[in-house]
């Protein structure tokens, strides 16, 4: 007999289904199909609508959600909706948590739609925001918007035919022809000064309690918003908007128009993710050198991987959660392994791996990988295999100089390397006594105090490496 499932307390149970008046199976499923309302779903039929709340409240995406928005995924192919702000012609790791919510989306059989923002853009959000952004110049705007496009389509299938196949829309092409009076007569009537006035994005800005008030052009970013939901409602049956918790005030105007402009039938949900910080209260997705993107031409493959490597053990129990599809079990188990031996860090060896293969594939994360140990092997030979900017990367951070070829000429002595030409060391007294006491390495190799460097020396042509014991390095770059 087929099985239902049933949800109580919070939990999904199998019990036999009720009794049907038709004998008919396609009726069956139809009149399961129907009772879903009141939570019985038919596991024949709604495969694919396993219960998507529950999996992100799990990994700690969940921050807040309106009701009914649970019953909602649980019932049908729901088609949802997150927007991505082209501040940039590209996406910080901090866009990693909604594009993964996307992703969420499509394996749960629903439909994801990302929004780019080419109208909203032209404004700025000042959702979390002290002071009013710079308006970007169009051809700026033109230009990030697609790079986030191209962004988006490494993770999103836009060219999919499947019933859920994920959407990319540019709000700039249906708000693009709506003049200023038609906004203000269809959009502008329906929501009260007082409404919008309510939302804390903006009671923090006119309070005085940060920045200068806020202007009129970033008092309508709301409504703007909001006039995107109801679009897409129409246009798609976009029932749902997701985003961080600073978007909860424009979310929720979105839900209102849909239902001020369509009818107090229409429907519309709101979920938001909690925003993303770190143990030690350092704002997530940076790094000593700024932003973390998702692209190679701002962030190297290399240095990204190293941001996932280098995370502290607090945050790694949290970020692999977040950031990876690993299944609960899979996680436990890997942070049970990481309690008993966490000098090996194997949770953030594999939160490293995971995430530099779903932004930049499994070929770059072996190259990664190799450029990672190349710097501990014992002889030049990996890192000679590098090229050249990975092979600085891999010295980031390391003390380093520049001579140029004409004080190397013909060769330089080591006192003159380690002392007068680099001060790696001191003083020529303290080359001295280091050379004597074997403890200095050239290119990971021992070096007598009367070695003369020449070209052959050389690591790709250019490079020399340093090193006093085991832990003190210096790159030298011939120029």
């Amino acid at each position: 007999m087929t099985k239902v499932l049933e949800r109580k307390a919070g939990t999904w149970i199998t019990r036999k289904p009720k009794p049907f008046a038709s004998k008919n199976k396609i009726d069956i499923v139809i009149e399961i199909a129907i009772a879903v309302d009141n939570c019985y779903i038919c596991a024949n039929y709604y495969d694919t609508m396993k219960n998507l709340v529950q999996e992100l409240q799990w990994r700690g995406l969940v921050h807040d959600m309106m009701p009914g928005t649970e019953e909602q995924l649980c019932k049908e192919m729901t088609t949802t909706y997150i927007g991505f702000d082209p501040t940039s012609d590209s996406l910080h790791i901090g866009s990693l948590v909604p594009i993964i919510l996307l992703v969420h989306l499509k394996n749960f059989g629903h439909k994801p739609i990302a929004l780019v923002g080419g109208a909203t853009g032209m404004i700025g959000d000042p959702s979390g925001k002290s002071d009013e952004r710079n308006l970007l110049d169009e051809a700026t705007l033109e230009k990030n918007v697609a790079g986030i496009k191209s962004v988006l389509s490494r993770f999103l299938d836009f060219n999919d035919s499947s019933a859920n196949s994920p959407i990319l829309v540019n709000n700039y092409d249906w708000m693009k022809d709506f003049s200023f009076i038609n906004f203000a007569r269809d959009v502008g009537k329906r929501i009260t000064v007082n409404y919008m006035m309510a939302k804390d994005s903006v009671k923090k800005r006119l309070s005085g309690e940060t920045g200068e008030g806020m202007s009129f052009t970033e008092f309508t970013y709301q409504l703007i918003q909001g006039y995107d939901f109801h679009h897409l409602y129409k246009a798609h049956n976009c029932l749902l908007q997701m985003g961080g918790s600073d978007q909860w005030g424009n979310i929720t105007t979105g839900t209102e128009l849909v239902r001020r402009m369509n009818g107090e039938g229409a429907k519309a949900f709101a979920l938001t993710c909690p925003l993303i910080t770190k143990a030690d209260g350092s704002k997530f997705g940076k790094s000593e050198g700024g932003n973390v993107w998702l692209t190679a031409d701002k962030t190297s493959v290399y240095k990204f991987y190293q941001f996932w490597v280098n995370t502290t053990d607090v945050d790694a129990e949290k970020y692999i959660k977040i950031f990876t599809f690993l299944d609960q079990t899979t996680i436990e188990s890997l942070i049970a392994q990481h309690h008993e031996a966490p000098h090996l860090r194997v949770l953030q060896k594999r939160l490293a791996e995971e995430v530099t293969t779903f932004v930049h594939g499994a070929a770059e994360l072996e190259k990664a990988i190799f450029a990672s140990s190349a710097f501990f092997s014992p002889t030049m030979d990996d890192l000679a295999k590098l090229d050249d900017a990975t092979f600085v990367e891999v010295f980031d951070g390391v003390p380093s100089a520049e001579i140029s070829k004409a004080d190397f000429g013909d060769g330089l002595d080591m006192i003159a390397a380690l002392s007068a030409k680099t001060g790696f060391l001191p003083s020529n007294s303290e080359a001295r006594r280091e050379l004597k006491q074997n403890a200095i390495s050239l290119n990971k190799t021992k070096i007598a105090e009367d070695y003369i460097i020449t070209e052959k020396d050389l690591v790709k042509g250019k490079f020399l490496v340093l090193q006093k014991g085991k832990k003190n390095y210096y790159l030298i770059t011939i120029v």
